[in-house]
């Protein structure tokens, strides 16, 4: 899959089928509405077009949220549902100020050349988001090009969604949220040095970069950690550490009978149950004590689901 940074480097297109969104965590609605996507790309001969953006315009207006997947996890995702081109746009000033006439004709007309366009139900754009699905269809008419409006999936009567996924993961409710996204959450990242303080009280933790301010889980957890292809069971702690006097978030997990150098190796951490908020204890000892409870709380909870 081609990954294009910015309108200005769309070169050479002659037609696409489109859809347009953040897409975070790639949940099962957006699976729905990408796997039309891509059939009716082939069916046209055209290249399937994802356009996302790498400001999100929530982000951009102040109202940021916790994403549900890095960028890297999401292009990933959407490889993996056969998508052939996808464009990256920087949400800014300039880009808000377009109006929604505007950014069809010189944006999906002229630029991306639109010849089919998938929109969710709710999708709105242009300036103070004035434009709508109405508006897009009628347009589109005019300008040659078809748009179809995917509903919003339902499951479990719960409408799929990345706001109610975020809710659903913050409450510890994984196994609802795995069927939202399709998929068990999961957290990937790269394993970085830390301050090693774990193992001055006889837990040694692998330290996960995750580059984000907000994470849409917070607390103690049991968790898989997958590493070369080998999974392994373990307690996973995200939070500011404040009995360390932490300031940023870090994701850190002590890996059940495990032993082995794995800085720089990237991993992944897939969230199975919350065991308890995150909280400052009065001392180390208090701290060893509590960890052993989770420790031994988890591996309980791996016998009793018979986890392999």
């Amino acid at each position: 899959m081609e990954l294009i940074r910015g309108l200005h480097n769309l070169k050479n297109q002659t037609g696409c089928a489109l859809t347009i969104g953040n897409f975070d965590g790639v949940h099962a609605g957006h699976q729905e509405i990408i796997k039309k996507l891509v059939s009716t790309a082939k069916n046209l001969n055209v290249p399937s077009l994802v356009v996302s953006f790498s400001v999100t315009p929530e982000s951009f207006f102040g109202r940021p949220k916790a994403r549900l997947s890095s960028f890297r996890d999401k292009h990933l995702y959407l490889k993996s549902l056969g998508v052939d081109k996808h464009l990256l746009i920087r949400f800014n000033k300039s880009f808000s100020q377009i109006s929604a006439h505007s950014f069809i004709e010189d944006v999906l007309v002229k630029k991306i050349k639109a010849k089919y366009c998938y929109v969710g139900d709710d999708f709105r754009f242009g300036k103070d988001r004035l434009g709508d699905c109405n508006m897009l269809q009628e347009h589109s008419i005019d300008h040659g090009f078809t748009v179809e409006i995917v509903d919003g999936v339902g499951i479990d009567n719960q409408r799929v969604s990345s706001s109610a996924i975020r809710k659903l993961l913050s409450s510890g409710d994984f196994q609802t949220a795995e069927k939202l996204l399709g998929r068990p959450f999961a957290i990937s990242g790269r394993v970085a040095h830390g301050d090693k303080q774990g193992r001055t009280i006889g837990f040694p933790t692998a330290n996960i970069s995750i580059r984000r301010k907000l994470s849409p889980v917070l607390g103690v957890f049991s968790v898989l950690i997958r590493i070369n292809n080998i999974t392994y069971k373990g307690v996973c702690n995200v939070g500011k550490r404040p009995t360390l006097g932490g300031l940023k978030v870090l994701l850190e997990v002590f890996i059940f009978d495990f032993n082995q150098e794995i800085y720089g190796s990237r991993v992944t951490v897939f969230f199975k149950q919350k065991c308890r908020e995150e909280t400052k204890f009065n001392s180390l000892e208090e701290l060893k004590n509590q960890i052993e409870k989770d420790v031994k709380n988890s591996k309980q909870y791996f016998k009793d689901a018979s986890f392999d």
